[in-house]
C-alpha cells in the first residue's frame, strides 16, 4: 500500500496573511516544511496541495510536486481528499502533514505511516506529545488530548483534561499535534460527512470522527514540533533552525 504526505497550504491566514511564502532564513515557509517532509524514509510521495497560483507557482519553481485544488476546500483535510480522488488513486494511505509546521520530525511522519501499514483495521492516526508547562495545559491554543490503555482517543478539548479535581499526583497531559494519517476511503468519506455538534463547540474537526464512533489511534511523539501561525512564530523557528 503505497504512502502519500500531502502538504495543504493556504494563503489567505487571518494571524498571518501570505504565510507558506514568508522567509525564514531565506526560504519560503512552505519550502521548510517539504525539505523536511523529504528526509522521511517510509514514504512514497509528497505534494503540496492548494488554492492560491502564488504558492502553486513557488512550489512549482522549486521543482517539487503540487496540486491545485477548488476553493471549495475549506480545510486541509478537504484539500487531501480531493488530491486523492483526482489525482494519486493508487495510494491507499495518506499523510497530512501542515504547511506551517517546518520542524516536524520526519521519524513521526514515518511512524504514523508504518502504523498504518501494519494495522489493517486502523482507519485515522494522529500524535501527541506530553506537555511540561502549566500555561500550556491552560492555554486554550493548545489542543488536549486523553486517550485509552491501547492508546486510542477518548477526547480533544481546549480545556483541561483531565480535570484533576483532588490533584491527583502524577497526572499527565498531552498536547495534540497538528498532523494526521489516514487511509484512503476512510479520508474521503470523512471529508464528505459534516461537522457534528462536539466539533463546532470545541472548533475540532477529529471530534466528528470521535462523535459517530470512529477510532482514532494516538502515538507519543520523542520531539515536539513548533507551528507558525504569527510572524513572532517565524522568528522562533529561524532561531530553532
Amino acid at each position: 500500500m503505497k504512502t502519500a504526505v500531502i502538504i495543504p497550504s493556504r494563503y489567505a491566514s487571518t494571524r498571518f496573511p501570505g504565510k507558506p511564502l514568508a522567509l525564514v532564513k531565506g526560504k519560503p515557509l512552505i519550502r521548510h516544511v517539504v525539505e523536511r517532509v523529504r528526509k522521511c524514509k517510509k514514504i512514497d510521495f509528497i505534494a503540496v496541495a492548494t488554492d492560491d497560483k502564488k504558492i502553486f507557482d513557488a512550489v512549482k519553481s522549486l521543482g517539487y510536486n503540487v496540486f491545485m485544488t477548488p476553493k471549495s476546500c475549506k480545510s486541509g483535510t478537504d484539500r487531501l481528499a480531493f488530491t486523492a480522488k483526482k489525482y494519486l488513486k493508487n495510494y491507499g494511505i495518506f499523510i497530512n502533514v501542515q504547511g506551517d509546521e517546518p520542524l516536524i520530525e520526519p521519524s513521526l511522519i514515518d511512524n504514523l505511516a508504518f502504523e498504518l501499514k501494519k494495522n489493517k483495521k486502523l482507519e485515522y492516526i494522529t500524535a501527541a506529545f506530553p506537555i511540561k508547562k502549566e500555561e500550556d495545559i491552560k492555554n486554550p491554543n493548545i489542543v488536549k488530548v486523553i486517550f485509552d490503555k491501547e492508546g486510542y482517543a477518548l477526547y480533544f478539548s481546549r480545556s483541561v483534561i483531565p480535570y484533576n479535581r483532588d490533584n491527583v499526583k502524577n497526572v499527565k497531559y498531552f498536547k495534540h499535534m497538528g498532523i494526521y494519517g489516514y487511509k484512503k476511503d476512510f479520508l474521503i468519506n470523512f471529508a464528505k460527512s459534516k461537522p457534528a455538534m462536539l466539533e463546532k463547540a470545541e472548533c475540532l474537526e477529529q471530534l466528528r470522527a470521535l462523535e459517530t464512533g470512529k477510532k482514532i489511534k494516538v502515538i507519543i511523539s520523542g520531539k515536539d514540533s513548533v507551528g507558525v501561525d504569527t510572524p513572532e512564530d517565524a522568528l522562533k523557528v529561524e532561531r530553532f533552525l
